[in-house]
């Protein structure tokens, strides 16, 4: 078995360890359950790759983000690493190829979505896995008082069953104490067991400002602090139209949003990350997987609702260990919309049951059916079709998704995939047989390999060159072949996908728990009180008040936000004023030279007595 430390440098390159890593990591491999709370940018991964890479078999990671799940592993695959992620963009037959890898193919890593897990097919697959580590990553999900509140993530501790003597590993950046406790209570830790890395970030500067002039105050701030940053909006519309402000007025600027196409999004990303772009406008949308490191400030102008969302996007400032600043903009009518949110948030049950029938026509669902069954959702469509509100649509369907009946991931960019179901024998007699799609298989043959055993990720495109034909006319004939059965192919998507967890139900008896319902609506209702008392309190050190909120209640005031410089000022002020009496008093007895006044004050600095001299001057007091 290979060291920790040498697993990280041979994939990794680093020599050390962050703060908390090893202990997590020896934790794991001892073989207890363990708890880890890292902050954003902490290298969460690394704390179950490294010690999954120590011992033989696969780790299995749960994560309900599909791109932050793509990008890792994409990641680990070019360091040589086998890993595979099974989500609800793929079909039973891709899923089945890739669970067979799990078993027979050396994956080191499989990922999941945990409405995946809880399939009968995941569950009899991962039965016959040696499995290492059961990864849980956003735990806070598991925990209906956390803000994120997943009901699939409740069906994780049925693993546990089937791979007994294998811990589990549950990571998050943000929970409260309660959630701490839920989430090992949830996953049926054998012995509570948390490592918590303080949530203090030494080098962010919080800062709070209430203002009418968002515009005004965010162009001053990209003025004065130099660098990259991200200005996080409520609105996709409002994304586009600050950015366009911020380049009326030469600051380089670009917008991002769940909307855009899959290849306008990677664009500006790419942008913003290679500096083309100085500032990302966007929404909450944005950032899950980005480290960009030298991010100087991050700005929200719209109140979060909740301090944890708020906590995770103000920590992509400053990775880098360099100073940066946190800043919020708000004004009253902020409160006033952030309130509304809420209420909005739980729309009535006659609402939820008519988009959920609304889904059903659109899709064709009968009653009885559906479980499992995944389609592309188009929300626009079914708005439009069933005359239904947005606001109350996006409502309804975050409802039944925490009812456990449906799960909604966000826009994510799937790129096409192909697999060849039959013998080479046999495809060769078709080739010969079928001269219209001879050059295109064999096109297909000499530029991708592993078609025969696994779904493998291709380029029309590239392939429409190759052949000097259109993509449009390559896509024909693939799809062609794949009603032949030839083979499967799987045609790009870049908009968002609704699975069904259970069967449909009739709408007339779907059934909304009202004790679940006034719960969550609860815990929503606390974030948001405690979200406005950060925001609108300026007496107490800002990053202390949130450090309380995740359990920090002993940490001293930061020194470096808006209210602790205000309260420094407002100290040297009096310090100042009384300083001042002093010398007055001092030369009311007689006059004296400076030098004599200086040795009188021994314990103030040079420059502070200079600079109140000059004052008593000015003002004509001596």
């Amino acid at each position: 078995m290979e060291t920790p430390k040498s697993i990280l440098n041979k994939y990794w390159g680093y020599d050390q360890f962050r703060p908390l890593q090893e202990n997590i990591i020896q934790s794991v491999l001892e073989g207890k359950d363990t708890l880890a709370l890292l902050p954003t940018g902490g290298g969460k991964s690394i704390c179950f790759q490294v010690p999954a890479l120590c011992q033989e078999g696969i780790c299995i990671v749960v994560s309900p983000l599909i791109a932050l799940m793509q990008d890792q592993v994409e990641n680990l695959k070019r360091k040589s690493i086998k890993a595979i992620a099974i989500t609800s963009a793929m079909g039973k037959r891709e899923m089945d190829i890739a669970f067979d890898n799990c078993i027979y193919g050396h994956t080191r890593f499989l990922y999941l979505s945990p409405e995946r897990l809880q399939t009968e097919l995941a569950r009899i697959r991962i039965g016959k896995m040696k499995v290492n580590l059961l990864a849980v990553d956003e735990a806070h999900c598991i925990s209906q008082w956390g803000y994120d509140f997943r009901p699939p993530y409740l069906q994780i501790a049925e693993l546990r069953e089937i791979i007994p003597n294998v811990p589990v590993l549950a990571l998050t950046a943000t929970a409260t104490g309660k959630v701490v406790g839920d989430i090992q209570e949830k996953l049926l830790f054998k012995k509570n067991n948390v490592f918590r890395a303080g949530f203090a970030r030494e080098n962010l500067s919080y800062i709070i400002r209430n203002t009418e002039d968002k515009n005004g105050a965010i162009l001053k701030l990209a003025k004065q602090v130099p660098g990259s940053g991200i200005l996080y909006v409520r609105s996709r519309k409002k994304t586009q139209e600050i950015a366009a402000f911020l380049q009326k007025n030469q600051i380089s600027a670009t917008f991002y949003h769940a909307g855009l196409t899959a290849g306008e999004r990677q664009q500006r990303q790419q942008d913003w990350i290679s500096d083309r772009a100085r500032v990302m406008v966007a929404t909450n949308a944005f950032g899950m997987g980005i480290d960009k490191p030298n991010v100087r400030f991050v700005a929200h102008l719209d109140l979060p609702e909740s301090p944890e969302a708020y906590f995770q996007e103000a920590g992509r400032g400053g990775r880098d260990s360099l100073p940066a600043h946190a800043v919020l903009f708000w004004n009253h009518h902020d409160l006033d919309e952030l309130e509304r949110n809420i209420k909005n948030s739980f729309p009535s049950l006659e609402e939820i049951r008519r988009t959920y029938q609304a889904l059903a026509n659109l899709y064709e669902i009968p009653t009885g059916a559906g479980e499992g069954m995944t389609v592309v959702f188009d929300m626009e469509k079914l708005c439009r079709t069933y005359k239904l509100d947005q606001l109350v649509v996006f409502s309804s369907l975050k409802v039944l998704e925490r009812e456990g009946y449906i799960v909604v991931s966000d826009s994510i960019y799937t790129p096409p995939r192909l697999k060849i179901l039959v013998r080479n024998e046999e495809l060769y007699r078709y080739e010969v047989a079928n001269p219209a799609y001879e050059m295109l298989i064999k096109t297909i043959l000499r530029l991708y390999g592993g078609l025969f055993d696994e779904y493998v990720r291709i380029k029309e495109k590239e392939i429409a060159v190759k052949l000097n034909i259109s993509v449009a006319e390559v896509s024909k004939k693939l799809l062609e072949l794949d009603k032949m059965n030839l083979l499967n192919y799987i045609p790009q998507n870049d908009r968002p996908l609704l699975t069904y967890i259970s069967a449909r139900v009739d709408s007339k008896t779907l059934y909304v728990s009202p004790t679940n319902l006034a719960t969550r609506k609860k815990a929503a209702e606390e974030r948001m009180y405690a979200m406005r008392l950060f925001a609108t309190d300026d007496t107490r050190c800002r990053q202390s008040r949130l450090l309380a909120y995740f359990g920090e209640t002993d940490a001293d005031d930061c020194g470096k936000c808006d209210v602790c410089r205000q309260k420094a000022a407002a100290s040297k002020k009096t310090n100042r004023a009384a300083l001042a009496k002093q010398i007055v008093a001092l030369l009311e007895a007689q006059p004296r030279k400076t030098d004599e006044i200086s040795s009188a004050f021994q314990d103030i600095e040079e420059k502070e007595l200079v600079f109140t001299i000059r004052q008593l001057l000015d003002a004509g007091k001596i």
